[in-house]
């Protein structure tokens, strides 16, 4: 097979699997059930979390131009899912005291062992990328609220 058919042939694909499109639909929910909201956070706190966390782990992500492209689509979409499965901030009252709990000392976890907000999420994202000091204040809020429960 020459290069010119195999050329043709992967543009082919790729324009066909353009018609398998992601569903980017916000599923209905009550604004008082979200952390933010419920927790009655402070603004400086609410941003580094929104910026930081709530695209993969709540019900306000905001798709950036290349979701529109699969397969990229695909695997975003796939990210999204798993990190609302995990933690879905927007769902926050829902869960009991317990799994609220658990759900904090995960965050604190993931923040102090520098997992979270994930690096592949922060290249395209620079308002994701958090200072030392942002951390930390982050850890000593959702430390705060663990201790509150």
């Amino acid at each position: 097979m020459n290069r010119k058919k195999v050329g043709l042939g992967f543009l082919g694909f790729f324009l066909v699997i353009q018609l398998i499109r992601i569903d980017k639909s916000t599923p209905a929910g009550n604004l008082s059930d979200d952390f933010i909201v419920s927790e009655a956070t402070e603004e400086n706190v609410a941003m580094l979390i929104k910026n930081a966390c709530y695209d993969c782990h709540s019900h306000q992500t905001e798709y950036p131009w290349y979701a529109q492209v699969a397969p990229v689509s695909w695997w975003i979409k796939n990210h999204i899912n798993e990190g609302r499965k995990h933690l879905n901030f927007s769902v926050w009252t829902t869960y009991n005291a317990k799994k609220q709990k658990h759900k904090l000392e995960e965050c604190i976890e993931m923040m102090e062992n520098n997992e979270m907000p994930l690096k592949s999420f922060t290249w395209t994202h620079p308002e994701a990328k958090l200072s030392d000091e942002q951390k930390a204040l982050l850890v000593s809020y959702f430390k705060v609220k663990f201790n509150s429960l």
